[in-house]
Parts: C-alpha cells; sequence; structure tokens
C-alpha cells in the first residue's frame, strides 16, 4: 500500500524508528528474560530495574560489576545483533537518492536516541546500587563510548550499503575500493564459518567433557541457563577458534590454546568451552591452518572478479586484508577481558591481526594470479608520425630567384565565359524533285484507259 502522508511526516516516521527502535526491542527482550528468570528462581522484585539496566549496557560491552568482580568478558551474540539491528534500520531509513544532510540526520538519529538510553539506565543503576549494595555503577565514560560505539558501527554500515558508491564518486576514489568490502566480508564470513565447523567438530570429540560440563547443577531450570549462556558465548569461541586457525593463539587465564602448544588451566564451567583442546595436542589440531587459507582463497576470488592491472589489483587485495583484519582485531577485543578470578579472557592482540593480514595477502595474491585477477595494461598506440620534407636555404633561394612562369591573375579580373548558342536541330531530308520527263510517264491518258485489260 502506498504511504500518501507528506514526505517530512515519513523522514520524522524514520528518525524516530532509527533512535529508538533497536533499543527499544533490545529493552524488552531483556525485560522479559530478567523477568522470567526472577520468577523461575521465586525471587522479589527488588532491583529488577536495575538488573535490566545493567544488562541493556552489558550488550553494548559495558562491563558489569557486581560484589566487587568485574564481569567484562561479555558474550558477542547480543552485540552482533543489535549492530545488525541498527544497519537495517539505517539502511531502510536512507534512500540511494538521499542528500548528505539527510544521511547526516540519520546517522545522528542512529547515535542520539541509544545515547539518551545510556543516560537513563546509567540514572536506574544507580539509583537501585542504593538498595543491592551488590551492584556497582559502571563507568560513564565507559558506558557513553560502548553505546556509541556499537550503534556507530551499525549506522555507518546501514548508511554506507546505500550511499558507499556516491561517496567514493565525490571524493574521488578509485571505485574498485568498494569492492574491497564485499571481498573483506567474505573472507571474514569464511574463516568465521569455517572455525564454527571446526569447533562443532570438537566439540562432537569432547562430548563426554560437555556431559561433565553440564553435571554441575541438577535442576532444569540450571541445565536451561546453562544452553543459554553457552548459545550466548557461541561467537567468542568461534572468534579463539579463528585466532588458532590463522596461527595466533587464545587464553582463558593461565590456560593457552593454539594449533602448536596447549597449556592446561582452569577454565570455567560452560559447557561450549568443552571446544577448547586438552593437551597433549594432537596433530589434527595443525590442520587448522586449512582454515585460514580457505578464508584466503575466499578473498582473492572475491578480488579476482574484477580483473584489474597489477598495481591497483594488488592495491585491493591489501585494503581488503586490512579491513578483514581490523574486524577481526575488533570482534577478538570485544569477545575478551577480565572474568573474576580467572583472570584475562581473549586473543592474543599481538599477532592476531597480523596473521589476518598475512594469509589473506598472501594465500588471496595466489588466488588472484591463479583465476586470472590481473590483466595487463593496455599499449598506448602513438599515432604515426607524417614526414614533410623539409627544404634547404639553397632550395629556397633558387625558388626565389625564377620568376613563376604562369602569370597570376586575380579571379575578378578573369574575362568571364562566352556563352555557348543552343543546339540547332538537322533539317529533315527532302526528296529531289522528279524530272519532267518521268512525268509525263506517269501521266495516262484515255487512249490507254480504254487498252488496259480488265481487273486494273
Amino acid at each position: 500500500m502506498e504511504d500518501r502522508r507528506p514526505v517530512g511526516a515519513r523522514q520524522a516516521r524514520d528518525l524516530v524508528r532509527v533512535a529508538f527502535g533497536p533499543s527499544v526491542v533490545a529493552l524488552g527482550v531483556i525485560a522479559a528474560v530478567t523477568l522470567l528468570q526472577l520468577v523461575i528462581a521465586n525471587s522479589d522484585m527488588t532491583g529488577t530495574l536495575g538488573a535490566i539496566a545493567s544488562m541493556w549496557l552489558a550488550v553494548h560491552q559495558v562491563p558489569i560489576s557486581i560484589a566487587g568482580h568485574q564481569l567484562a568478558v561479555l558474550p558477542l551474540l547480543p552485540v552482533l545483533l543489535m549492530v545488525w539491528g541498527t544497519a537495517r534500520t539505517t539502511a531502510r531509513a536512507t534512500s540511494p537518492q538521499a542528500s548528505w544532510f539527510v544521511a547526516r540526520w540519520i546517522v545522528a538519529s542512529a547515535l542520539g536516541g541509544p545515547m539518551l538510553f545510556a543516560a537513563i539506565a546509567l540514572a536506574v543503576i544507580h539509583d537501585a546500587s542504593s538498595v543491592i549494595t551488590e551492584l556497582q555503577t559502571p563507568s560513564a565514560l565507559r558506558a557513553f563510548s560502548g553505546v556509541l560505539a556499537v550503534h556507530g558501527i551499525g549506522a555507518l554500515i546501514g548508511v554506507g550499503s546505500q550511499l558507499g558508491w556516491r561517496a567514493l564518486t565525490a571524493l574521488r576514489l578509485p571505485l574498485w575500493l568498494g569492492d574491497t568490502v564485499r571481498a573483506a566480508r567474505a573472507g571474514v564470513l569464511a574463516l568465521l564459518g569455517l572455525s564454527g565447523a571446526a569447533t562443532a567438530v570438537s566439540l562432537v570429540v569432547h562430548w563426554g567433557t560437555m556431559h561433565e560440563l553440564y553435571t554441575v547443577t541438577d535442576s532444569l531450570f540450571g541445565q536451561l541457563s546453562l544452553t543459554l549462556l553457552s548459545a550466548l558465548y557461541v561467537p567468542n569461541v568461534i572468534v579463539g577458534a579463528s585466532a588458532i586457525a590463522v596461527g595466533s593463539s587464545a587464553h582463558i587465564g593461565f590456560a593457552t590454546f593454539s594449533s602448536f602448544t596447549v597449556f592446561g588451566g582452569d577454565i570455567p564451567a560452560v559447557p561450549i568451552l568443552a571446544a577448547v583442546p586438552t593437551p597433549p595436542l594432537g596433530p589434527v589440531w595443525v590442520a587448522l591452518l586449512i582454515v585460514g587459507a580457505a578464508a584466503g582463497v575466499a578473498v582473492g576470488q572475491q578480488c579476482a572478479r574484477r580483473p584489474l592491472p597489477w598495481p591497483e589489483a594488488l592495491g585491493k587485495l591489501a585494503v581488503a586484508s586490512l579491513l578483514a583484519a581490523v574486524a577481526m582485531v575488533v570482534l577478538g577485543y570485544a569477545g575478551g577481558g577480565q572474568l573474576g578470578n580467572f583472570g584475562d579472557v581473549g586473543v592474543d592482540q599481538s599477532t592476531f591481526g597480523p596473521a589476518v593480514f598475512f594469509w589473506f595477502f598472501v594465500i588471496g595474491a595466489v588466488t588472484v594470479v591463479m583465476t586470472g585477477g590481473v590483466r595487463r595494461r593496455p599499449r598506448r598506440v602513438r599515432p604515426p608520425e607524417s614526414v614533410t620534407p623539409v627544404a634547404s636555404d639553397e632550395d629556397v633561394e633558387e625558388l626565389d630567384d625564377d620568376p613563376p612562369t604562369t602569370p597570376i591573375t586575380d579571379v575578378a579580373d578573369e574575362p568571364e565565359p562566352e556563352s555557348v548558342p543552343d543546339p540547332v536541330e538537322p533539317p529533315t531530308p527532302v526528296a529531289p524533285a522528279p524530272d519532267l520527263e518521268d512525268v509525263e510517264d506517269l501521266m495516262v491518258v484515255d487512249d490507254d484507259i480504254e487498252t488496259m485489260p480488265p481487273g486494273r
């Protein structure tokens, strides 16, 4: 059905949806889950608003502090859903023909609404901390920066998907930069997807360990909570597997895991962590490096879709590899942090980004060359130069000395051409007159008529 409302009313509705839509949806889901847990646990509703506000900030990677223990390793799944929701709403509100003024208002709305929610959440937590002493108010700077980062990334993705080519044209940048985003996305998705498949295989192999982790609780509600917690932390584990796949390492406190060595240690009782390798390390984990190589092939295939001369082709591949490495570093940073008594959890940031760039660029370069992504520059054909003989000084002197043989007359002085008479038709020939003697022979007299035989 066609919307017949004025343009201003439609734009105002879109801006309100961009500003408050994702945050309201997230707040509703968090409130439903929190109230369900409190009801199942037969707990009173004291501090419910503070818990809901804390969980809403946790969705934006704001650490939660309870009784002096900081929980900074927050699940990545809610964060990714929030980024996706912001990107989707901003993309729907942005028209490919929208002006830059409208685009700025859309980005401002995508950031302003969540910032208002963050301020309200901080006020609610501060009020609830006076009742629940174990709950501590997070840092305002950390809260606002986390909310700004999550929704800023989503708004950039959403608006960029609609106005990216126009921005490249306006800034006079090469158009192949738009292809680097697609190639980087393909590489990141391939790396995460193959790492997820390796994680699933590892869970099947360590099925006994996962069953033991479920035995920490006997209640059905506790097992459901562990399952939900494991599902929320699946992206964190996949990012750690990606670090192992490219030759870097992941760690949970003192426990360190890589494709070459494993150092054991205490790990939290979360069933999804049963996928981590256990010492002694077998040679099968070295085969996980194939995942990094396969992701590099995906990047190279995307870069080779539009062949370019070798400087531009290598530049496209380098930019795509850099974007993918930055994206993986951001995911690694968001998926790590302090986890109470276990210590620091995450990936080795000093080697993770360079390792991703190395695999994507080197394997991608081989793929680009093998799949025809490099073409030669067209040769510049020079126009043939016409050879004009140059007269010498002696020839010029001779030409000056010889007078012109043909007098040069002006066009106006030339006599007019004589008029040509019209052609005369030749006279018609006249038969000659017969002689008198012949005339007499032709004459017929009466005597001749009488003597003529009948019938003549």
